[in-house]
């Protein structure tokens, strides 16, 4: 049985063994105060945190400390940040081999500190360019691959109150084959699978709990989405749906990956013919449940020709699985990146990127994509949950790909997507622009509070401050309307939880008292969500996920004694996520939103 990997070389395999509702939508009258808003305010506001944090924001995890661990490269040169002499360390290293020998001491990391706008450096040994990462159930960051250096290594941040926490380079626990441009995803039993990267047909998982080091499982799906000379399949976007398996989306096209049943016993021979080597290795199979349609329009979808996706949130209604959709949108065209990469300035042909979107069911019995349409093209968009369960589409250019140099016109709006809004024409609204272009190497995540926290943009090899696009080291927040002075009397304040350590239990009920500045007995205008804090990278937050859970009951808990000034207390009795396969174990942030207005998050223990 033969399979075509690429045009440089051949397999011969020798052996082989055996929409509904998110919840009960706020009132027309909330639905028209919000409008309003987002009128009255142009769509929500922009707010500078930092003028340079002295590195570029290529990566972005937030932590359960409240701390952003923001990452770019290490092969690139000084960055614009002093590590101080208790941390001095030094790399020495030379740029695509030319004679100069660069010894750059600076910092290539730094961890922010949301509450107090303040940042301290990171010390980063080995090179995370265009890696992946997820959290583990203890919180800590699991980060994965890189280039050179970094391909097969696994570095680690645990969340520490006392700033004293830092990288771990985990050396003896190296990946089994180099990833560089793949994806990352949390498992229900807490292990991470990894998937993909540049010319790596396969995945893996970390840690290798029952797995030898040497093992990965190879994956056809990744060799037949591979384009020639462009490949559009790295990158690749992972979501863990309800049932426990895997979907797995590259190119235009989607398969359902039962990665838990890997058939053992494998046996590859690689020919690299333009190479002119021979070699065979020791590698495991995968087994795909399904394969969805192909998404229609002919766009590509990932690395370069990138665009973003989201599984949209999950609700709990009983003791069942919820529903799953995906949504995917912007991108570009085959043949945009050959228009655009390795040429002059003068010879670059910057084509119109994608304005589609397309939403599918990955749940029912036989799943259609639905196509729906941009305010605007978009190429390199950052798609983020907002605690709303609507999605915040930011970021990204109007043409070109993803790459040094290869895009141009920047897309400084927002998009807003309403995800239970019925007429797909009206889901769609434009917000407030930035003024700031954040491009190629960009990236996003939402913070507790309900804020977008916004950084990167270095479209250039190294750190370049004189360009059309130049490299951005700052960081901006971006603040939703739901946010605005306008909703203070309905926006849930102290909200706390009533259980041991903050854990929310698979199945059990618990309880969350907050304070409101009007009454109601309506429970119907309340959601009670746990989202995951992404690793955001090439326009993908991975891991990415929001579990809308089942309100039991709503009660009133003032006194007799209770002042006209005062605010109303309320406790919710709510139910924990049926299971591991809904909500993987971890550090969740818990947002209670009222007719539509979010709180501040608590974060909970999910086990």
């Amino acid at each position: 049985m033969a399979l075509l990997l690429s045009p440089i070389f051949f397999i011969i395999l020798l052996s082989l063994y055996v929409s509904p509702s998110f919840y009960a939508h706020p009132s027309k009258e909330t639905a028209a105060e919000t409008l309003s808003a987002v009128a009255s305010n142009g769509g929500g506001e922009w707010v500078l945190l930092q003028k340079s944090i002295g590195v570029s924001a290529m990566h972005m995890q937030l932590l359960k400390n409240n701390r952003v661990i923001i990452f770019d490269r290490i092969n690139i040169g000084p960055s614009n940040l002093t590590l101080p002499e208790d941390k001095k360390y030094c790399l020495n290293y030379t740029i695509h081999n030319k004679p100069e020998l660069l010894i750059d001491c600076t910092a290539h990391s730094v961890s922010y500190d949301v509450a107090s706008n303040t940042f301290r450096p990171l010390v980063v040994r080995t090179d995370p360019w265009c890696s992946s990462g997820s959290v583990d159930p203890t919180g800590t960051l699991i980060q994965a691959g890189g280039y050179g250096t970094g391909s097969r290594g696994v570095r680690t941040v645990p969340p520490c109150d006392d700033d004293t926490c830092d990288w771990t380079e985990h050396q003896q626990d190296s990946l089994a084959e180099n990833r560089w441009y793949a994806s990352s995803q949390i498992l229900p039993d807490g292990r991470v699978i990894v998937v993909g990267g540049r010319k790596a047909f396969t995945y893996e998982f970390y840690p290798k709990t029952n797995d030898r080091p040497s093992d990965k499982y190879f994956l056809k799906f990744l060799v037949e989405t591979y384009d020639q000379r462009e490949e559009n399949n790295l990158y690749p976007f992972l979501h863990l749906l309800p049932d426990g398996n895997l979907f797995l989306f590259a190119n235009n096209r989607s398969i359902l990956l039962d990665y838990a049943n890997n058939r053992q016993g494998l046996k590859l021979f690689l020919i690299f013919s333009e190479l002119q080597f021979f070699t065979s290795i020791n590698i495991n199979i995968q087994m795909v449940i399904k394969e969805f349609p192909v998404m229609p329009g002919g766009v590509k979808r990932n690395y370069p020709s990138t665009g973003s996706s989201v599984l949209l949130p999950l609700k709990i209604n009983g003791l069942g699985l919820p529903e799953a959709e995906v949504l995917i949108c912007g991108g570009a065209e085959l043949g945009a990146f050959s228009l655009t990469d390795g040429k002059s300035d003068k010879k670059k042909v910057f084509k119109g990127a994608s304005s589609t979107c397309g939403r599918i069911k990955v749940t029912d019995p036989d799943p259609k994509w639905a196509m729906e349409t941009l305010p605007m093209p978009r190429v390199m968009p950052d798609m983020l949950l907002l605690p709303t369960g609507d999605v915040i589409i930011i970021n990204g250019a109007s043409n070109g790909t993803a790459g040094w140099e290869d895009a141009t016109n920047p897309v400084l709006n927002p998009v807003l997507y309403r995800t239970y809004e019925n007429k797909p024409e009206s889901r769609f609204t434009v917000l407030t622009p930035s003024e700031i272009p954040r491009m190629y190497h960009s990236s996003a995540v939402l913070l507790p509070d309900g804020r977008i926290l916004v950084g990167g943009s270095n479209t250039h090899e190294r750190y370049s401050f004189r360009r059309t696009f130049p490299t951005d080291l700052s960081l901006e927040a971006y603040i939703p309307p739901y946010l605005g002075h306008t909703f203070h009397t309905l926006r849930p304040t102290s909200l706390s939880v009533e259980s041991r350590s903050k854990t929310v239990s698979y199945g059990q009920n618990f309880m969350v008292k907050f304070r409101l500045d009007v009454r109601t007995d309506d429970s119907s205008k309340f959601s009670l969500a746990i989202v995951t804090p992404s690793f955001t990278t090439h326009s993908f937050a991975m891991n990415q996920r929001m579990v809308v859970l089942e309100i039991v009951r709503l009660k009133h808990l003032n006194s007799r004694y209770r002042k006209p000034s005062d605010k109303y207390d309320y406790m919710i009795v709510a139910r924990g996520p049926p299971k591991n396969t809904v909500a993987p174990p971890g550090y969740y942030m818990l947002f209670l939103v009222h007719a539509g207005i979010p709180g501040q998050a608590t974060w909970v223990n999910v086990e």
